[in-house]
Protein backbone atom coordinates (compact mmCIF):
# COMPACT_ATOMS: atom_id res chain seq x y z
CA UNK A 1 0.00 0.00 0.00
CA UNK A 2 1.12 3.24 -0.38
CA UNK A 3 0.44 5.58 1.92
CA UNK A 4 -1.64 8.66 1.59
CA UNK A 5 -3.92 11.34 2.98
CA UNK A 6 -6.66 13.24 1.20
CA UNK A 7 -7.05 16.92 2.24
CA UNK A 8 -10.30 18.29 2.02
CA UNK A 9 -9.78 21.97 2.12
CA UNK A 10 -13.61 22.73 2.08
CA UNK A 11 -13.81 21.19 5.42
CA UNK A 12 -10.86 22.83 7.06
CA UNK A 13 -11.75 25.19 9.91
CA UNK A 14 -8.66 26.73 10.24
CA UNK A 15 -8.37 25.43 14.12
CA UNK A 16 -4.27 24.34 13.33
CA UNK A 17 -5.52 21.53 16.17
CA UNK A 18 -3.35 19.75 12.91
CA UNK A 19 -0.25 22.04 14.14
CA UNK A 20 -0.13 21.05 17.58
CA UNK A 21 -0.37 17.65 17.23
CA UNK A 22 2.54 17.60 14.77
CA UNK A 23 4.28 19.66 17.50
CA UNK A 24 3.46 17.37 20.44
CA UNK A 25 4.17 14.13 18.28
CA UNK A 26 7.81 14.97 16.96
CA UNK A 27 8.45 16.51 20.54
CA UNK A 28 9.22 19.95 18.65
CA UNK A 29 10.09 23.13 20.84
CA UNK A 30 8.06 26.41 20.62
CA UNK A 31 9.45 29.23 19.04
CA UNK A 32 8.74 32.73 18.46
CA UNK A 33 6.46 33.52 15.50
CA UNK A 34 4.68 36.27 14.10
CA UNK A 35 1.73 37.29 11.40
CA UNK A 36 2.83 36.82 8.02
CA UNK A 37 1.63 38.77 5.41
CA UNK A 38 0.08 36.38 2.94
CA UNK A 39 -1.85 36.50 -0.58
CA UNK A 40 -4.88 37.39 0.18
CA UNK A 41 -4.87 37.70 4.22
CA UNK A 42 -2.75 36.61 7.10
CA UNK A 43 -1.22 33.72 8.86
CA UNK A 44 1.06 32.51 11.66
CA UNK A 45 3.31 30.58 11.61
CA UNK A 46 4.21 31.89 7.88
CA UNK A 47 6.64 29.32 6.75
CA UNK A 48 8.15 25.89 8.18
CA UNK A 49 11.20 25.89 10.29
CA UNK A 50 13.34 23.65 11.98
CA UNK A 51 10.40 23.46 14.84
CA UNK A 52 7.37 23.82 12.25
CA UNK A 53 6.86 20.95 10.58
CA UNK A 54 3.13 21.39 9.46
CA UNK A 55 0.88 24.46 9.25
CA UNK A 56 -2.02 26.37 8.10
CA UNK A 57 -2.43 29.14 5.74
CA UNK A 58 -5.40 31.60 4.88
CA UNK A 59 -6.46 32.49 1.99
CA UNK A 60 -9.42 34.74 0.80
CA UNK A 61 -9.95 34.59 -2.67
CA UNK A 62 -12.69 35.31 -5.31
CA UNK A 63 -14.90 32.51 -6.20
CA UNK A 64 -17.93 31.61 -8.73
CA UNK A 65 -20.01 34.87 -9.40
CA UNK A 66 -17.30 36.99 -7.96
CA UNK A 67 -18.16 35.83 -4.47
CA UNK A 68 -15.76 35.79 -1.89
CA UNK A 69 -13.95 32.91 -0.88
CA UNK A 70 -12.27 31.84 2.45
CA UNK A 71 -10.14 28.55 2.09
CA UNK A 72 -7.81 27.49 4.97
CA UNK A 73 -4.64 25.29 3.90
CA UNK A 74 -2.80 22.67 5.42
CA UNK A 75 1.02 22.89 4.07
CA UNK A 76 3.56 19.62 5.17
CA UNK A 77 6.20 17.61 3.22
CA UNK A 78 3.98 16.62 -0.27
CA UNK A 79 6.07 13.08 -0.06
CA UNK A 80 6.89 13.56 -3.75
CA UNK A 81 7.57 10.71 -6.33
CA UNK A 82 10.13 12.44 -7.93
CA UNK A 83 11.87 13.37 -4.83
CA UNK A 84 13.67 16.64 -5.90
CA UNK A 85 15.12 17.17 -2.60
CA UNK A 86 16.90 13.70 -2.90
CA UNK A 87 18.02 14.27 -6.18
CA UNK A 88 20.70 17.20 -5.45
CA UNK A 89 21.75 15.80 -2.17
CA UNK A 90 24.95 14.22 -2.23
CA UNK A 91 25.65 13.10 1.23
CA UNK A 92 21.60 10.86 0.37
CA UNK A 93 19.62 12.42 3.41
CA UNK A 94 16.87 11.50 1.99
CA UNK A 95 15.29 8.04 0.98
CA UNK A 96 11.80 6.55 -0.67
CA UNK A 97 10.10 3.72 1.43
CA UNK A 98 8.08 1.01 0.18
CA UNK A 99 5.07 2.97 1.39
CA UNK A 100 5.78 6.16 -0.38
CA UNK A 101 7.02 7.73 2.24
CA UNK A 102 9.95 10.55 1.80
CA UNK A 103 11.86 9.67 4.70
CA UNK A 104 15.09 11.10 5.77
CA UNK A 105 18.54 10.72 7.88
CA UNK A 106 19.51 14.13 9.24
CA UNK A 107 22.67 12.84 11.17
CA UNK A 108 23.94 12.02 7.53
CA UNK A 109 23.28 15.96 6.91
CA UNK A 110 25.63 18.46 6.19
CA UNK A 111 23.91 21.55 5.60
CA UNK A 112 24.61 22.42 2.48
CA UNK A 113 20.54 23.54 1.72
CA UNK A 114 20.51 22.59 -2.05
CA UNK A 115 17.04 20.63 -0.97
CA UNK A 116 15.89 24.04 0.32
CA UNK A 117 16.17 25.44 -2.91
CA UNK A 118 15.16 22.47 -5.22
CA UNK A 119 12.02 21.29 -3.27
CA UNK A 120 8.96 23.31 -5.17
CA UNK A 121 6.95 23.12 -1.86
CA UNK A 122 9.71 25.10 -0.04
CA UNK A 123 9.80 22.18 2.85
CA UNK A 124 12.77 21.28 4.34
CA UNK A 125 14.51 23.52 7.23
CA UNK A 126 18.06 23.55 8.23
CA UNK A 127 18.66 23.67 12.08
CA UNK A 128 21.79 25.22 12.26
CA UNK A 129 21.37 25.20 16.38
CA UNK A 130 24.48 23.98 16.47
CA UNK A 131 26.99 24.79 13.76
CA UNK A 132 29.17 21.68 13.64
CA UNK A 133 25.93 19.56 13.06
CA UNK A 134 23.61 21.54 10.96
CA UNK A 135 20.48 19.08 10.48
CA UNK A 136 17.49 19.20 8.32
CA UNK A 137 14.18 18.80 9.53
CA UNK A 138 10.73 18.21 8.15
CA UNK A 139 7.65 16.03 8.38
CA UNK A 140 8.15 12.26 8.28
CA UNK A 141 4.63 11.26 7.47
CA UNK A 142 4.47 10.05 10.93
CA UNK A 143 6.27 6.93 9.52
CA UNK A 144 7.26 5.49 13.01
CA UNK A 145 3.12 5.08 13.27
CA UNK A 146 2.91 3.68 9.96
CA UNK A 147 5.46 0.84 10.64
CA UNK A 148 4.11 0.57 13.87
CA UNK A 149 2.69 -3.38 14.34
CA UNK A 150 0.10 -4.51 16.93
CA UNK A 151 -0.28 -7.73 17.92
CA UNK A 152 -2.27 -9.94 15.74
CA UNK A 153 -6.43 -10.02 15.87
CA UNK A 154 -6.31 -8.59 19.58
CA UNK A 155 -5.72 -5.92 21.64
CA UNK A 156 -4.93 -5.72 24.56
CA UNK A 157 -5.56 -9.44 25.13
CA UNK A 158 -9.13 -9.02 23.71
CA UNK A 159 -9.53 -10.71 20.53
CA UNK A 160 -11.12 -8.78 17.46
CA UNK A 161 -13.05 -9.57 14.34
CA UNK A 162 -11.04 -8.88 11.01
CA UNK A 163 -12.96 -5.52 9.98
CA UNK A 164 -12.58 -4.12 13.42
CA UNK A 165 -8.55 -5.07 13.49
CA UNK A 166 -8.56 -3.24 10.40
CA UNK A 167 -10.12 -0.31 11.69
CA UNK A 168 -8.32 -0.03 14.67
CA UNK A 169 -5.13 -1.03 12.77
CA UNK A 170 -5.45 2.35 10.65
CA UNK A 171 -6.60 4.35 13.47
CA UNK A 172 -3.30 3.60 15.48
CA UNK A 173 -1.06 4.21 12.53
CA UNK A 174 -2.79 7.41 11.12
CA UNK A 175 -0.54 10.23 11.34
CA UNK A 176 -1.23 12.58 14.69
CA UNK A 177 -2.21 15.73 12.21
CA UNK A 178 -4.56 13.45 11.11
CA UNK A 179 -6.08 11.66 14.22
CA UNK A 180 -6.32 15.87 16.03
CA UNK A 181 -8.39 17.00 12.80
CA UNK A 182 -11.94 17.52 14.12
CA UNK A 183 -14.22 18.57 10.85
CA UNK A 184 -12.78 15.41 9.12
CA UNK A 185 -10.75 17.67 6.25
CA UNK A 186 -7.87 14.63 6.89
CA UNK A 187 -8.23 11.25 5.46
CA UNK A 188 -5.78 8.91 5.48
CA UNK A 189 -4.74 5.64 4.04
CA UNK A 190 -4.25 4.02 0.81
CA UNK A 191 -3.24 6.34 -1.63
CA UNK A 192 -5.45 4.74 -4.99
CA UNK A 193 -8.55 4.03 -2.69
CA UNK A 194 -8.51 8.28 -1.74
CA UNK A 195 -8.00 9.17 -5.11
CA UNK A 196 -10.93 7.37 -6.04
CA UNK A 197 -12.76 9.13 -2.70
CA UNK A 198 -11.85 12.14 -4.34
CA UNK A 199 -13.05 12.04 -7.60
CA UNK A 200 -16.13 10.34 -6.34
CA UNK A 201 -16.77 13.68 -4.19
CA UNK A 202 -15.95 16.22 -6.93
CA UNK A 203 -18.58 14.02 -9.27
CA UNK A 204 -21.01 14.10 -6.77
CA UNK A 205 -20.77 17.92 -5.87
CA UNK A 206 -19.31 19.43 -8.93
CA UNK A 207 -20.52 22.96 -7.61
CA UNK A 208 -18.94 22.62 -4.56
CA UNK A 209 -14.84 21.99 -6.49
CA UNK A 210 -13.07 22.67 -8.95
CA UNK A 211 -12.33 19.87 -10.78
CA UNK A 212 -8.61 18.58 -10.32
CA UNK A 213 -7.08 16.76 -7.51
CA UNK A 214 -3.93 18.08 -6.59
CA UNK A 215 -0.89 15.98 -6.12
CA UNK A 216 -2.40 13.04 -8.16
CA UNK A 217 0.09 14.27 -11.25
CA UNK A 218 2.19 17.38 -9.75
CA UNK A 219 5.49 16.18 -9.08
CA UNK A 220 5.51 12.48 -9.99
CA UNK A 221 2.17 11.94 -7.82
CA UNK A 222 2.32 13.17 -4.14
CA UNK A 223 1.66 11.66 -0.88
CA UNK A 224 -0.88 14.21 -0.55
CA UNK A 225 -4.19 14.87 -2.07
CA UNK A 226 -5.87 17.92 -2.27
CA UNK A 227 -9.91 19.28 -3.52
CA UNK A 228 -10.58 22.55 -2.92
CA UNK A 229 -13.13 24.86 -4.51
CA UNK A 230 -11.52 27.00 -6.32
CA UNK A 231 -8.22 27.11 -8.62
CA UNK A 232 -5.08 25.79 -6.51
CA UNK A 233 -2.79 28.59 -8.26
CA UNK A 234 -5.42 31.06 -6.39
CA UNK A 235 -4.17 29.55 -2.97
CA UNK A 236 -0.67 29.45 -3.71
CA UNK A 237 0.28 25.49 -4.88
CA UNK A 238 3.08 25.30 -7.36
CA UNK A 239 1.62 24.66 -10.99
CA UNK A 240 4.88 24.43 -12.77
CA UNK A 241 7.59 21.85 -11.42
CA UNK A 242 10.62 22.91 -13.81
CA UNK A 243 13.09 24.18 -10.55
CA UNK A 244 15.86 21.43 -10.89
CA UNK A 245 16.70 22.40 -14.64
CA UNK A 246 19.28 25.04 -12.72
CA UNK A 247 21.06 21.92 -11.13
CA UNK A 248 23.70 19.30 -11.41
CA UNK A 249 21.69 16.37 -10.01
CA UNK A 250 23.71 13.82 -8.54
CA UNK A 251 24.12 10.47 -9.71
CA UNK A 252 23.01 7.34 -8.66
Amino acid sequence: MRSACLVDTTRCIGCRSCQVACKQSNQLAEEHTKFFAAPGGYQNPGRFSPRTFTYVSYHEVEGAGGATVWTFVKHQCMHCTDLYCAQVCAPRVFRKTSSGVVAYEPDNCIGCAACVDACPFDVPAIDYWDLATPHVRKCSFCLERQESQLDEGEVDGRPLSAPAAERYRRSFQTPACGKACPADALQFGDRDELLAEAKRRIAAEPEKYVDHVYGEKEAGGTGWLYLARVPFEKLGFPMSFEKLDMYQKVDG
